[in-house]
């Protein structure tokens, strides 16, 4: 079996992992960290959604061997003893419904707003469209990232 060294939400871990595990299972199955949702195994969701050396990646198409050396974020490791401003935002604007695709919505917007601080509309629902709500229309996962982003810029 292949060892792989990763970074995970600032810690380090080393492990064999069998040549096909794909990245959510290791996340979830290996390190416990069940944050990162598992839905349609397929990559259309998000529910899935990482950040992979700062950028949002879907961790239920990559395997775990791919992702060896790199650094990985995941929901668990976005509060740091209190809510991220996403976080807090999808909580104040009611972004956040049943909360399965939360997770994967939340990583996908700091990848946006770690991106462009200042997106119009059009660009957040084009920065979060790999991932699927299938409680709301969206209006208020929007309206939360906009807000995100004017808290986060001052």
């Amino acid at each position: 079996m292949p060892r792989i060294e990763v970074t995970v939400d600032d810690t380090t871990y080393a492990d064999d992992v069998e040549p096909r595990t794909l990245l959510v299972h290791y996340l979830r199955d290996t390190l416990g960290l069940t944050g990162t949702n598992i839905g349609c195994d397929t990559s259309n969701c998000g529910a899935c959604t990482v950040l992979v050396d700062g950028r949002s990646a879907k961790s239920c198409t990559m395997l775990a061997v791919q992702a060896d050396g790199r650094e990985i974020r995941t929901i668990q490791g976005v509060a740091n003893g209190e809510w991220h401003p996403i976080q807090a935002a999808f909580h104040t604007e009611h972004g956040l419904q049943c909360g399965y695709c939360t997770p994967g919505m939340i990583m996908s917007s700091i990848d946006l707003l770690e991106q462009n601080p200042d997106p119009t509309d059009d660009e957040i629902r084009e920065g979060i469209e790999g991932n699927l709500c299938r409680c709301t229309g969206y209006q208020n996962i929007v309206k939360a990232v906009r807000t995100a982003a004017t808290n986060m810029r001052g």
